[in-house]
């Protein structure tokens, strides 16, 4: 199984299970601020639940793509949703501040919740 590393907790998970259903069920909001109420609940389309995403995963699908491409993200970030990502293996994630999760500043990363 997967092992999944974020805000400073490790759990695992099934091969090709949703990274965004991972993280809330283990507790790991993928929301910044009032994203947390005002997103697409996984549609792709809101870009809300942007994070920095190492290791084994899906690649990313058009529906993806195409919501990256437009401001205030950027494909150069290398930014993922997590409600599009599928675990295939082992995963490190990182959240970023900002509504959309675009800016620079780290709000929490695999090792630790900041």
């Amino acid at each position: 199984m997967p092992t999944v590393k974020a805000e400073g907790k490790t759990f695992t998970c099934e091969s090709g299970a949703n990274l965004r259903q991972v993280l809330l069920e283990n507790g790991v909001d993928v929301y910044n601020g009032v994203a947390s109420v005002i997103n697409c609940h996984g549609l792709g389309t809101c870009g809300t639940c942007a994070v920095q995403v190492q290791g084994a995963v899906s690649e990313p699908e058009w529906r993806e793509k195409a919501r990256l491409s437009l401001p205030p993200h950027s494909l150069e970030k290398g930014r993922r949703l997590s409600c599009q990502v599928q675990v295939l293996g082992d995963v490190t994630v990182t959240k970023y501040d900002g509504f959309w999760g675009q800016d620079d500043r780290v709000l929490w990363t695999a090792g630790q919740a900041l």
